[in-house]
């Protein structure tokens, strides 16, 4: 098992503590592998003996008796009693028990061990749960593996090469068992995506017309990074003779959302200050997802370092928005605690008309806050009228984007 060591970082002021903490992420995104690495943990850096943590995986068949919350309590209860010390639970895919939030409300407040639970499904944190554990719970998302985590899993080799790889092929952590291989690696992805189709989106919501819900999927994958438009969904089905309601389309954008396949992200008018109910933008777990189904093409580059940058910000805990200003957008505002940045992200800054796009509604921002073009140009640190140029790579490998923290304007 390979350490990622930031998520163990984000647990470790929480361990102990009488707090849930909830790992949720797209399934296969590593979320077991970090219990049991939290787990390994806890016996080296606490000297917590093995007989005192008991991990439940609902995807082992061993498990199969634990149905309902009834099931959950007499097991876990009868499994620490009449043993002394700390006790630490942990339960994997929580959300295949039947109310399961029972069983561990009880436990939280009877104080049978110390929690940890995940899952694959935003449902997990529900308005109806979210009101039963209101304050006693905290959230770790987990994600795919970011750039530099994906060249720590693949050892000392060219980080240029490797960037290539991550492109057509994500982060998931399981690619790195295998040979990097068009077949292979899109083959066990396709698998993974077909079975949360299937098991998360198909069966859980009920969906009886898989077709139209494929022909959705492909139109949002195929316009990631762009201003998503309802009514082209509708035109471009109705060209294929499928007609369908705008209502049905946000419904299966809510079902691909909850499984964590897809992330949106809001836009905010900065003249107007205000967040806007339409035009937002929706980006992908993992692009390795994207090229597995569509396939990996050259052209889309911008479209998949957008992608990229948009999930290392969200790994590295930002608020994420799209800005809008004079009808020109912002690829990122960002913001976490009292740090604020605006951010551009470009392929190639190869002609005066990408410059100008690029560069142009930042140097509009009539605020203090710092202002970043992200390209694959050799740039670092340098300065353009008080925007600073990175290099994507180059960002992606040092974990803390250099933002001035100023007071609000």
């Amino acid at each position: 098992m390979f350490n990622r060591e930031s998520y163990i970082k984000k647990v470790e002021p929480f361990i102990g503590k009488s707090i849930i903490k909830i790992f949720s992420g797209i399934r296969r995104s590593g979320k077991s592998t970090l219990m049991k690495l939290l787990m390994d943990h806890l016996k080296a850096n606490r000297a917590i003996p093995s007989e005192n943590i008991l991990y439940i995986n609902k995807e082992s068949m061993n498990f199969s008796f634990i149905k309902k919350s009834e099931d959950l309590h007499h097991y876990v209860t009868n499994y620490f009693k009449g043993k002394t010390g700390s006790f630490f639970l942990f339960i994997d895919e929580v959300q295949m028990i039947e109310q399961w939030q029972m069983a561990v409300n009880s436990f939280l407040s009877d104080q049978v061990a110390d929690i940890y639970i995940s899952g694959s499904n935003s449902s997990l944190l529900s308005s109806e749960l979210a009101t039963l554990l209101s304050g006693r719970y905290i959230e770790i998302p987990v994600y795919t593996l970011t750039f530099d985590e994906f060249c720590y899993f693949s050892g000392d080799k060219d980080k240029k090469l490797l960037f290539k790889q991550f492109l057509k092929y994500g982060g998931f952590p399981g690619i790195h068992q295998m040979e990097m291989q068009d077949e292979i690696i899109y083959q066990y992805i396709s698998a993974i995506f077909d079975s949360i189709l299937l098991k998360d989106i198909v069966l859980r919501n009920g969906i009886r017309n898989v077709n139209l819900l494929e022909k959705i999927v492909y139109f949002v994958f195929d316009n990631i990074g762009n201003v998503f438009s309802a009514k082209k969904v509708v035109h471009f089905l109705k060209k294929e003779f499928r007609s369908v309601s705008m209502e049905t389309i946000y419904n299966y954008l809510r079902y691909l959302e909850q499984p964590f396949i897809l992330y949106k992200a809001k836009r905010y008018d900065l003249k107007g200050k205000k967040y806007l109910e339409t035009n937002e933008k929706y980006f992908l777990a993992d692009i390795g997802i994207r090229n597995a189904v569509l396939g990996f093409r050259e052209g889309d580059i911008s479209a998949l370092l957008e992608n990229i940058v948009f999930l290392e910000l969200k790994k590295r805990g930002y608020r994420v928005y799209i800005g809008m200003l004079d009808n020109q957008e912002i690829d990122f505002i960002i913001e976490k605690e009292n740090a604020k940045a605006y951010i551009q992200v470009a392929y190639l800054l190869e002609s005066e008309k990408t410059v100008e796009r690029e560069f142009g509604v930042l140097l509009k921002i009539r605020d203090n806050y710092p202002k970043y073009v992200l390209s694959m140009d050799e740039y670092w640190g340098q300065d353009f009228h008080g925007i600073q140029r990175l290099n994507i790579m180059d960002f992606l490998l040092n974990e803390t984007l250099p933002l001035t923290v100023v007071n609000r304007t």
